[in-house]
This record gives structure tokens, C-alpha cells and sequence, in this order.
């Protein structure tokens, strides 16, 4: 069982910075992908960005050259800096840890509980 914890959201104004972290416990954080979503109500979660264990990573296009992905795996913590905000980054954002747990490629997945961000036009 893996649990996430995120910190780091709050309001901004437009054109500002927010650093979101995300905290995991247990072990074996190095083998996980990390992502992280957003979702604004009455819309479907999306994918934001994301880190493999390998430390590649992928972002959505909207957030390309404004958000940057990175991990340390030795604080077990994942992070997304969120430069030149805009409002419609304005949503709840996720952490979401994914790892494949046998040779068939079956996966378990684990999901923070959110944290707001609110940017102010």
C-alpha cells in the first residue's frame, strides 16, 4: 500500500509560480511512475505531466515550457513546478503513482487526495 500526500496548492495570480509536492510512504518509490492529474468539476480527470522510474518524462500540451516534472527518490517525494500560470490551470490536482507488480504486467495504482489551485485572472 502506497500512500500519497500532496501540499503546495493555493490562489495565485496569473503569470505566478505555485511548487506542488507530493509525499509517497512505504518503499520501493524509485519503481513507481508518478503523474499528476487535474480536474475542474463536471469534467473528467487529466493528465498533466508525468515521471517514469526511468525519469522520463511527458506533459499535456497546454502546460508544455510552463510546468516541469521532476522526482527525488531519495525523499520519496515527486513535484511540479507551475511557472506563467494562466486560470484556466485552475482545477484540483492529483498525484497518481503507478507500478507494474507482476511478469504479466499487471499494474496497482495509488491516488493522493488533491490539492487546489486557484489562479486569479
Amino acid at each position: 500500500q502506497v500512500q500519497l500526500v500532496e501540499s503546495g496548492g493555493g490562489l495565485v495570480q496569473a503569470g505566478g509560480s505555485l511548487r506542488l509536492s507530493c509525499a509517497a510512504s512505504g518503499r520501493r518509490f524509485s519503481g513507481f511512475d508518478m503523474h499528476w492529474y487535474h480536474q475542474v468539476p463536471g469534467n473528467q480527470r487529466e493528465l498533466v505531466a508525468g515521471i517514469r522510474s526511468s525519469g522520463e518524462t511527458k506533459y499535456a500540451s497546454s502546460v508544455v515550457g510552463r510546468f516541469t516534472i521532476s522526482r527525488d527518490n531519495t525523499k520519496n517525494t515527486v513535484y511540479l513546478q507551475m511557472d506563467s500560470l494562466k486560470p484556466e490551470d485552475t482545477a484540483v490536482y492529483y498525484c497518481h503513482a503507478e507500478t507494474v507488480v507482476n511478469v504479466e504486467g499487471a499494474k496497482v495504482d495509488f491516488w493522493g487526495q488533491g490539492t487546489h489551485v486557484t489562479v486569479s485572472p
